[in-house]
């Protein structure tokens, strides 16, 4: 197909950090946190090095402004996974330097402006937010629809941060309002979390959700009650017994000194082995929650470990 760039673009340096013509056409847009109240210009120099081994398509600075760095039409180095690159539009919004990483009002305007830009210059009618990882990433979108992904589901991140990743939903439904779609399609935009006792059982319902923080917090409320995601799968549960063991399998998986990316980072890492877990607590930036280690280290993200 025929690929175009955003006319939105009012600054372009092009990096040489990406992988030529994608091999994926694009049904995924993938935004990102800087980290930074940084310009576009800004954003430019820091994608400019070779050695950078990094880069985004586009950029959003501080003032609402869209930067290009990356054609539509290449992979850019962005989200740690060269599958996502290779069929998602990348884009990294100026943020706040700390948890939550929140974005001014002008830069997520610009964001939902952008997204609906993307999704018109490639003939998508809805833009979709699924969620959950294993949904999102098993899904095959219809020719009219276009797909949000998050950084922190393939590495050990907290990107796009937890003021951006609570608005993903709001995200979709904006851009699919602009675009004349409907929110209807194969699966929800909005993922609904329930509190029961057990997925069969309906009538123990305490509760349905679309912010999972807040399901868990209803489940942590109701002894013997879990979180349920729309396929009926249970995604956290309470209380869950402990010591158990899980299996690390990153080398470079963050201890922080508690639970959630709000709190300081140790600058230590697990590496890859097995490990015991004396407690398990609700907090941002893991949907699996906060595993405290035997060692006395500090929490690690179950998402990334493997209960055995």
């Amino acid at each position: 197909m025929a690929y175009s760039n955003s006319a939105m673009v009012s600054y372009t340096r092009l990096s040489p950090n990406h992988s030529v013509q994608r091999t994926h056409t694009i049904d995924r847009i993938t935004p990102h946190c800087v980290v930074g109240q940084c310009s576009v210009e800004t954003l430019g120099g820091i994608f400019a090095p070779s050695s950078r081994q990094a880069s985004s398509n586009y950029g959003i600075g501080a003032d609402g402004r869209v930067g290009m760095y990356v054609e539509e039409k290449n992979r850019s180095w962005c989200s740690s996974n060269a599958a996502n690159d290779q069929r998602a539009v990348t884009i990294e919004c100026a943020s706040d330097a700390a948890e939550p990483y929140a974005f001014r009002d002008v830069v997520y305007q610009a964001l939902i402006n952008l997204c609906v830009d993307i999704c018109r210059r490639n003939c998508k009618k809805k833009l979709l937010w699924l969620g959950d990882k294993g949904k999102t990433l098993s899904y095959e979108p219809n020719p009219d629809e276009m797909v949000l992904t998050v950084h922190r589901w393939f590495d050990n991140k907290s990107c796009p941060g937890s003021w951006m990743y609570a608005r993903m939903g709001d995200l979709a439904e904006k851009v699919t309002a602009q675009l004349g779609g409907s929110a209807d399609s194969g699966t929800s935009t909005t993922q609904i979390y329930r509190v029961r006792k057990c997925w069969n059982d309906s009538k123990t319902q305490k509760g349905a959700y679309k912010k999972l923080d807040n399901a868990k917090k209803c489940a942590d409320a109701n002894p013997g009650y879990s979180v349920f995601d729309a396929a009926g799968k249970s995604i956290y549960t309470p209380g869950a017994a402990v010591p158990f063991t899980v299996k690390v399998s990153i080398p470079d998986l963050r201890i922080r000194s508690g639970p959630g990316t709000d709190t300081t980072a140790t600058g230590k890492f697990t590496g890859v082995g097995v490990f015991t877990i004396t407690e398990v607590k609700n907090g941002p930036g893991s949907d699996k929650g906060w595993g405290r280690l035997k060692s006395g280290a500090g929490w690690i993200a179950l998402d990334y470990a493997q209960r055995i």
